[in-house]
């Protein structure tokens, strides 16, 4: 990944804030404004069991430990990509 990096010239974060897909952006982006699973849930149409399951596959996607992280990293990189 180091090496595509460097050829890219792109941080590894917006690597992959890129493989996101777009509900996974919006959930992600809901996350960041601090949204609970139900919140989220109400807000996108879509039960908190699958607010769960996208809140996972960001985190595993990004990396990261947990939701908080997940929601550092948006908010740190809203410029760089939109939900």
């Amino acid at each position: 990944m180091r090496r595509a990096v460097v050829a890219t010239g792109r941080s590894p974060v917006f690597a992959a804030l890129e493989r996101l897909t777009p509900r996974e952006r919006e959930v992600l982006d809901a996350l960041a404004s601090g949204g609970t699973n139900k919140e989220i849930a109400l807000a996108l149409g879509i039960t908190p069991g699958t607010v769960k399951t996208h809140v996972e596959r960001v985190i595993g996607k990004l990396g990261v430990r947990d939701r908080t992280q997940a929601a550092v990293i948006a908010v740190e990189h809203r410029s760089g990509w939109t939900a």
